[in-house]
């Protein structure tokens, strides 16, 4: 170790010497052509002047040529001989090219060089320290170099216990910094000097000295330790193991939320205790040790993080409601709360247990208990006062219990007065009120609620709102606040546990005109104009609509249009405009409007009111239009049939008497004549249109059915059963059919009897049972000394298997059979004078 020493300061004196001898030297070079010499050393500082010279050896040059300096590839000056001078300036740093060439004739070539490096001496180091990390570490020191040398600069640490030198050398790595690791085992008995000593071509530069012993350097490792909280959430204690004998330790800790530490010093044992931490919070623990108490360094801090338990929630809830009435037996009340902070909650809130407990005349009846996870809970309950109680619940229990009472009648619990709401901007709203008027119950505070506008009629309106004391009368709000937005805003005083009337405003923290107008509807009536209109979309109302404007034009007129102002905004959306001039055009736009201005016009509605002569024409072809669309429907004829004959007068629709009940029908039954009626007259072509002589009656046409004069609308198919149709034709027309003759004249009785036999036809059997419908003539007589008979009576009962649906029996007649006379243009005439008839045969004709 004495031979170490010897040698580091042997180094260090010739170090010094050359360093002496190298800065009186000048520099020179000698190169085969020539030499080139400095009046400086190689090395200088920054601003030295340099003389430099060139001198050419003798040599035989053929051309006429020419020395020259030249400072890196840079002419500085040239002269014609073998020899040139020049001093020159040095002002940068680094490395300088100095060159002497000789020029002939463009031809340059290159004589001798020297370099001249420019920089400054190394600068004293300082703030030297050295470390030992852990008991067998090496020991490391590190200083501060100073200025840049812009130079090769070489440091040695010269370490001394007393007895012994040695030398550690690094060369620059770091051009402000310098650090070494010493590879050499220290004692904790011995002092150690050390010194930096900072060397280069320019100087050299010794730091102040460093006196230390191992334990005032020597930096323990971390200790390791483990956290216990002892089925306690406030309470922990810190256990921790260090790899030597440690005196002295020191705990901290905090919330990982804050950068706030807290303290514990001065511990001498391998364990500590804390109280008072906060339950369910994370935290972050460390612990740092050192060998001795008073001296020597502390370990780098070991970290622990860890959550302390849950625990009984502590926090009190925030509650509000709102209740709407259903009817009038039932309500809905709405629950809102605010979830407890996390310093409250203490712990993962699992649900929420929500009370109703029925109150009738101040005692309370049925419990009952509902659980949710949400912050809002909604009830259909009988209209009644609620005593409703709330509480958060985790693993280890539940939170005290928010009471509220919802009374049925609060007329006695007065709302503030004066409730206003100015724009603050910055998403802000000033609320401001007065105390309410002076009520029996105390005041204990106020509840200030708002929503945006266009949320507060949605079926789940969830509001925000803030308790405040009784002597606050004013907030500013910010919560949920968003510019062009306009709020609904309202003041409850709060009476004890319930909340009295509201009070309520509208408030925005910023607004604009907005940016659309509302689309507007018409709808033209007898005494004006109704207008109804949607509302502007909420994000193109850009704040509150304070009103509505209409504006009325006559179309292509000049003066000013007409203005209706609708200051109802939130209910009413529909106007009516009266006394306008029938006959007119005019032009309808609707604008909206905030505080701030108009907005453009929405759409336009061009409308004209229809005079009263218009009305009648339309109103009289939509009657005649109705009418012809509803005759066309069967059913609905059928009933108007139905409704006109039960209108008409009973005297209208009497059937017409049958002449075979006549008093000269049954004053002839002894009169006995001769009728005779020529089959020719029965047979008479139905194409001539002849009247024919009066002629006895000796033949007839007998059917073996019944068979009648047929009237179309007055019969038609009175039994599809039977098979019967019933036809009426435009004229009778005669059609081939079975018959027998009649008997002669010279049978008197049985032509007497069989006589009536031809009124009989004119009776209609209805059912097989032998129940008749009375039938009357179709074309009945007025007088009796000339009525006739039609000789071209055809009465024809077919069978048919085809149904015309416009022939069906109506037993309801809408035009009596007197209006439906047909006339007979052909055929014979049965003078009734001479027909003999028996009354015996009209016995079975029933009416």
């Amino acid at each position: 170790m004495k031979r170490l020493e010897n040698c580091c300061y042997g180094v260090s004196f010739l170090l010094r010497v050359l360093l002496n001898f190298s800065c009186r030297t000048a520099a020179r070079k000698i190169c085969e052509k020539g030499n080139m010499t400095a009046n400086t050393a190689a090395h200088v500082q920054p601003g030295t002047n340099i003389t430099l010279s060139c001198q050419l050896k003798r040599l035989k040059y053929r051309e006429q040529c020419k020395t020259a300096l030249f400072f890196n590839g840079s002419e500085l000056i040239s002269n014609y001989g073998t020899s040139v001078s020049n001093t020159f300036p040095v002002n940068t740093y680094g490395k300088h090219m100095f060159t002497c060439k000789i020029d002939c004739e463009y031809k340059k070539k290159l004589i001798c060089g020297i370099d001249i490096e420019s920089g400054n001496p190394p600068d004293q180091p300082r703030n030297v320290s050295c470390i030992q990390y852990g008991t067998d570490g090496n020991l490391t020191c590190t200083w501060d170099k100073g200025r840049f040398t812009h130079m090769n600069t070489t440091y040695v640490i010269q370490l001394s216990d007393g007895t012994d030198t040695l030398c550690f050398s690094e060369e620059s790595q770091s051009n402000k910094f310098g650090s070494l690791v010493l590879s050499t085992k220290l004692n904790f008995e011995s002092t150690y000097r050390l010194v930096v000593v900072a060397s280069n071509k320019l100087g050299s530069a010794f730091s102040q000295p460093l006196k230390f012993m191992l334990i005032d350097i020597v930096k323990p490792h971390p200790p390791n330790f483990l956290v216990e909280f002892e089925n306690s959430a406030t309470n922990c204690t810190l256990f921790w193991h260090s790899e030597v004998q440690v005196q002295l330790c020191r705990v901290r800790y905090r919330p990982l939320s804050s950068s706030t530490w807290n303290m514990a010093e001065s511990l001498n044992t391998e364990k500590c205790s804390l109280h008072g931490l906060e339950p369910h919070t994370e935290y972050e623990f460390q612990v740092s040790c050192k060998i001795h108490p008073e001296r020597g360094l502390w370990s780098n801090w070991s970290a622990f993080q860890s959550q302390t338990p849950e625990a009984v929630p502590t926090g009190l809830l925030d509650v509000w409601y709102k209740k709407q009435d259903i009817d009038s037996q039932t309500q809905n009340i709405s629950l809102f709360w605010k979830a407890l902070q996390k310093s409250e909650a203490r712990g993962k809130i699992l649900h929420y247990t929500v009370t109703f407990e029925a109150l009738s005349h101040g005692e309370s009846k049925a419990i009952e208990t509902n659980v949710t996870t949400q912050t809002n809970y909604t009830r259909v309950t009988p209209k009644m006062d609620y005593k409703i109680t709330v509480t958060a619940d985790n693993s280890r229990g539940s939170s005290p219990p928010a009471s509220i009472l919802t009374n049925v009648g609060i007329q006695d619990l007065p709302s503030p007065r004066n409730v206003s709401a100015m724009a603050m901007g910055n998403n802000s709203i000033l609320v401001s009120w007065k105390p309410p008027i002076k009520s029996t119950a105390s005041i204990n505070g106020y509840v200030v609620e708002w929503i945006n506008i266009h949320r507060k009629s949605s079926p789940e309106p969830h509001p925000s709102w803030i308790r405040l004391v009784a002597s606050n009368l004013s907030i500013v709000i910010l919560e949920h606040i968003e510019d062009n937005v306009c709020y609904h805003i309202s003041v409850f005083a709060l009476y004890q546990d319930r909340a009295g009337q509201v009070k309520s405003v509208r408030g925005y923290s910023r607004e604009e005109a907005p940016s659309a107008g509302p689309q507007m509807y018409t709808e033209p009536q007898t005494n004006g104009i109704l207008v109804w209109w949607q509302e502007i979309p909420s994000h193109q109302q850009m704040g509150c609509i304070t009103k509505y404007s209409i504006y009325l034009q006559k179309k292509d007129s000049n003066v000013d249009p007409v203005v209706y102002d609708i200051y109802n905004t939130t209910s009413q959306h529909s106007y009516h405009i009266r006394n306008l001039q029938r006959g007119e055009y005019y032009v309808l736009w609707m604008t909206a409007l905030t505080d701030a201005g108009e907005s453009p016009w929405g759409n336009s509605e061009l409308v004209c009111l229809e005079s009263a002569v218009d009305w009648i024409i339309v109103l009289t072809c939509s009657f005649f239009i109705l009418s012809a669309c509803i005759c066309s429907l069967r059913p609905a004829r059928k009933l108007l049939l139905l409704l006109f004959s039960a209108t008409v007068p009973q005297w209208y629709s009497k059937a017409i008497p049958d002449p075979a009940n006549a008093t000269w029908a049954k004053n002839d039954k002894s009169m006995k004549g001769e009728l005779s009626v020529p089959s020719s007259l029965l047979l008479h072509n139905t194409s001539s249109y002849e009247e024919p002589e009066t002629t006895e009656v000796e033949e007839s046409f007998i059917k073996t059915d019944c068979q009648v004069f047929q009237d179309r609308l007055i019969f038609s198919n009175i039994s599809h059963s039977r098979n019967h149709d019933w036809q009426l034709e435009s004229s009778f027309e005669k059609q081939e059919s079975e018959y027998r003759p009649l008997p002669s004249t010279t049978d008197g009785d049985s032509y007497e009897q069989q006589l009536p036999d031809l009124y009989k036809k004119m009776v209609l059997e209805v059912t097989e049972q032998t129940q008749t419908v009375c039938e009357y003539i179709a074309n009945p007589v007025t007088d009796g000394a000339t009525a006739y008979l039609p000789s071209a009576i055809s009465p024809l009962v077919t069978d048919t298997t085809e149904e015309d649906p416009e022939l069906e029996y109506n037993p309801i007649s809408v035009f009596p059979t007197t209006f439906l006379t047909p006339e007979f243009s052909y055929g014979g005439k049965l003078n009734l004078d001479t027909v003999r008839l028996s009354c015996s045969s009209f016995t079975r004709l029933k009416c």
